[in-house]
């Protein structure tokens, strides 16, 4: 039990940080994948839209990420079912499946260039 206490307490002094390295010093996480290659991945553009969100400027956060904004609600829905509900019920593998198939769609659309409204927006 006190180990959990332990990696609790350290990972809320990592989003701490991390927290004040974006909002104060506005500095992100670049994305490895889109240096690379070029090409955005599924991720890209998640800080900044988590930031919007928390700035409530929602049409910007939906513009740097759609994928997250539009799945951000049923993940909220499944952690307060989870932790503090106490729910006993796994996510089945089928819906696991599909989010990484959705994914990866999502992923391989923004790159296409008829489909440049998915890629996120320019700072």
């Amino acid at each position: 039990m006190e180990n959990k206490k332990i990696q609790r307490i350290i990972l809320i002094a990592i989003a701490s940080v991390f927290a004040i390295a974006i909002f104060k010093y506005k500095i992100g996480i670049p994305c490895i994948f889109n240096k690379i290659t070029g090409f955005y991945c599924a991720g890209c553009g998640i800080t900044r839209a988590i930031y919007s969100l928390i700035k409530l400027d929602f049409y910007q956060a939906f513009r740097y990420n759609m994928l997250v904004i539009i799945l951000l609600p049923f993940g909220l829905v499944y952690l307060v079912y989870k932790y503090l509900l106490k729910g006993k019920k796994e996510i089945p593998n089928i819906i696991w499946y599909f989010l990484v198939g959705l994914s990866i769609l999502f992923a391989i659309l923004r790159n296409i260039p008829y489909f440049n409204y998915l890629a996120p927006t320019n700072i």
